[in-house]
């Protein structure tokens, strides 16, 4: 499983796009940003972006997305390719502060995501800002990219999972491809 994560505007889905097409991947196996399904669904606005109930709430979305992915990608022999993962929930939550970061921490769905996250064959890949990119779309957070990604940093470290960081370095889309 491939998992890219990063800071609102880091190019995560147009990165995620460009590789579901290059390795011609089921629908089924790409896992695609689920935050604004559930901000639908919940009627949740861009404000409560950091609130406990909305990062949970993508969270278990998030998840069980995954495991349908893993489930499907079993039968075909395919990798599942994550545009985000439960962490994201995480990060948002220590934005806003260290107790909601924890809080969400020990939630059961995260709490098990953690192995997946750990295992040998998750490859998480962290999208660095880069300030080209930074748009306001009128539903993303637009928090300080760089303050996002090191909090990003962090918590992979402290949760023990490897990671491969991409940022200005590698702006071409083929490249990161």
């Amino acid at each position: 499983t491939v998992y890219v994560v990063g800071p609102s505007s880091t190019g995560k889905t147009t990165l995620c796009n460009a590789l579901a097409a290059q390795l011609g991947l089921l629908h089924e196996v790409y896992v695609t940003e689920v935050a604004r399904t559930v901000m639908r669904e919940h009627a949740f606005t861009r404000e409560e972006v950091h609130t406990q109930a909305m990062q949970e709430a993508i969270a278990h979305a998030h998840v069980a997305r995954e495991k349908e992915a893993r489930r499907v990608a079993a039968e075909h022999g395919s990798l599942v390719l994550c545009d985000r993962c439960a962490l994201d929930a995480v990060v948002y939550g220590m934005l806003n502060s260290e107790a909601q970061g924890q809080i969400l921490m020990d939630i059961p769905t995260i709490r098990g995501a953690l192995e997946d996250y750990r295992s040998a064959w998750a490859h998480v890949v962290l999208l660095a800002p880069v300030a080209d990119w930074m748009v306001d779309d009128g539903v993303r957070s637009m928090q300080d990219g760089e303050t996002c990604v090191e909090m990003y940093r962090l918590l992979l470290r402290e949760l023990r999972i490897a990671y491969l960081e991409v940022g200005e370095d590698c702006r071409p889309l083929e490249d990161r491809v």
